[in-house]
């Protein structure tokens, strides 16, 4: 996700909270508190989502940086990948 992007989706939710706010203060009735429950908790939601998506995001982004340093691991390292030949196994003794 582009910082320009993470910008807008933040802020549009911490936008949406804040209306919710001038809502509450500024539209009385049942009209203004029904908007004020619902900008308010989309906001919020929406906020915690994305603060789960960029958690999701992060954590891809380490696996792959992970599994790029071990394919370079494997590249330099011996013929066979650095790994130990199998052992054969003895056959199990029937019960």
């Amino acid at each position: 996700m582009s910082a320009r992007a993470r910008i807008l989706l933040f802020g549009s939710a911490g936008a949406a909270v804040i209306a919710g706010g001038a809502c509450a203060a500024l539209v009385g009735g049942i009209a203004g508190e029904v908007l004020t429950i619902v900008l308010i908790s989309g906001g919020l939601a929406g906020g915690l989502l994305l603060l789960f998506l960029e958690i999701g995001l992060e954590e891809e982004r380490d696996l792959a940086a992970e599994e790029e340093e071990r394919k370079r691991e494997r590249e330099r390292g011996t013929r066979d990948g650095g790994r130990r030949p199998r052992r054969p196994r003895w056959p199990r003794r029937p019960n």
